[in-house]
């Protein structure tokens, strides 16, 4: 661990001195690609040792199947290939190297590369394999027409900006970010003369990365005087359960939830704050003409605190990898998407029960949560009191379903889990199940989806 914020904030050094010196009016593409993939090979080794090698392992096997795999099945290979690699290491630095349960390894980095080689991959399929017109605005937009140089490609899954910690971006913003087109391309989508400005301004980082800074410190703060006084298994501790009523058992659940947060707050907002420190994640301009940083945020902590349904709290949290999942599987899945994501997702994650326990209840929840939503909100909306009622009632049991839900993903083993969920009487999965034997379910069939965004994809050619 402590290797590992010593890289990220060597990173962060490093990272303005890239933006500074090798910015692209400096130094061509071929030396940033260069320099950016060097300093992540030198971050990986100083903070994994011999262990790195299972990245380079992985990077150059998919290397070789990029170049050499049929385009029709090079998404289906690479696929297989990195989630099979993934999986070994996984079990392999539990079962045989006896890891600590949760240490900072290698495996970390792995699960990045991993996103990004099946990214590339579905994405060079979608530019290469299929036509225009099969795809959905957002696949045309991110579609690759041409195999990457072994240098693009060991920039983009080893540079020092996302090795240690992601998150996964596109391969075709990265590039853009190396050649410098990165901040124009965004820039162009605003009407400047309007605003009364004779050429495009020059949007500077500093100001987001000072701002990630200080939420990254105050995680950091928060971390070491909240994480370890309330411990997730002090609410299977037999004492507290013999002692205190079911409702204050809710009410300490939240509070432990709540604690364990600001580890991940700190990793991925320091992560985001190193991107943009190499002028990376620039995102365009919001409503109020300020400009966004936020392309590789990987959470937006305002929502997930004041989330009111729990596919808001999902998608603001660990964003990129939703969206990752959203572009290798849901877009992709033929059939049962919600549940073929959650499946990815716990495997993605490691070998761990607790995450099965955590995924698979995340499966029914969600679909719960959706039934309860597409039948009963409209009633709500018709005044301003009511409307609030619902959004402090549904506040509440976001919150406590998703405290329900990641228990297991925090306490690992299936002992504990069941213990666990023993204890708060399967609540949330006796009124899930009542809740879609009850409510009726109006679905929305993939190939529908489907349709829908070719419909939309036309009617933008169109005009």
């Amino acid at each position: 661990q402590i290797n590992f914020v010593a890289c990220q904030l060597f990173a962060l050094l490093a990272a303005f001195w890239f933006r500074i010196y090798l910015s692209p009016s400096h130094a061509s593409s071929a030396v940033r690609h260069a320099f950016a993939t060097l300093f992540g090979i030198y971050f990986a080794v100083f903070c994994f040792g011999w262990y790195s090698i299972h990245l380079f392992v992985l990077v150059m096997m998919n290397y070789g199947i990029m170049n050499m795999a049929s385009i029709p099945n090079i998404h289906r290979y690479s696929f297989v290939v990195a989630m099979g690699y993934l999986t070994l290491c996984h079990i392999s630095r539990i079962y045989i190297f006896h890891y600590g349960i949760l240490t900072t390894d290698f495996s970390g980095p792995l699960m990045i590369i991993t996103q990004k080689i099946t990214t590339l991959a579905c994405q060079l399929h979608d530019g290469i394999g299929r036509q225009a017109e099969e795809l959905t605005a957002e696949q045309n937009r991110l579609a690759v027409k041409s195999r990457p140089s072994l240098l693009e490609y060991l920039s983009y899954l080893l540079n020092f900006m996302s090795i240690i910690a992601g998150p996964c971006s596109n391969y075709k913003d990265y590039i853009a970010f190396i050649e410098g087109r990165h901040v124009h391309m965004k820039l162009l989508e605003v009407n400047w003369k309007q605003k009364g400005y004779d050429r495009l301004p020059d949007p500077s980082p500093t100001g987001a990365v000072m701002y990630k800074l200080c939420i990254t410190l105050v995680s950091l703060i928060l971390f070491l005087t909240l994480t370890k006084n309330f411990p997730m298994a002090y609410i299977i501790d037999n004492e507290f359960l013999d002692k205190t009523p079911f409702l204050s058992r809710l009410g300490y659940l939240y509070v432990v939830t709540q604690a364990a947060k600001p580890k991940y707050y700190f990793a991925w907002t320091l992560a985001d704050a190193v991107n943009n420190a190499a002028g990376y994640g620039f995102s365009g301009v919001d409503e109020r003409g300020t400009f966004r940083w936020d392309l590789l945020s990987n959470l937006n902590i305002w929502n997930i605190e004041t989330a009111t349904s729990f596919k808001m709290y999902i998608e603001n949290w660990n964003i990129q990898t939703a969206a990752w999942l959203k572009r290798v599987c849901y877009d992709r899945a033929p059939w049962y998407p919600t549940a073929l994501t959650f499946i990815l997702s716990a495997l993605w994650h490691g070998i761990y029960p607790g995450y099965y326990f955590t995924f698979l209840t995340g499966i029914l929840i969600t679909l719960a949560a959706r039934a309860i939503r597409n039948n009963c909100r409209h009633y709500f909306l018709s005044s301003v009191p009511l409307k609030i009622a619902y959004d402090v009632v549904t506040w509440a049991v976001t919150q406590l379903a998703v405290c329900y839900t990641v228990a297991p993903f925090v306490m690992l083993a299936v002992e504990p889990t069941i213990k666990f969920y023993k204890s708060v009487y399967f609540h949330m999965h006796v009124l899930s199940i009542l809740v879609l034997l009850l409510l009726p379910i109006r679905p929305q069939t993939h190939s529908v989806r489907r349709a829908q965004n070719q419909a939309m994809l036309n009617s933008v050619k169109s005009k």
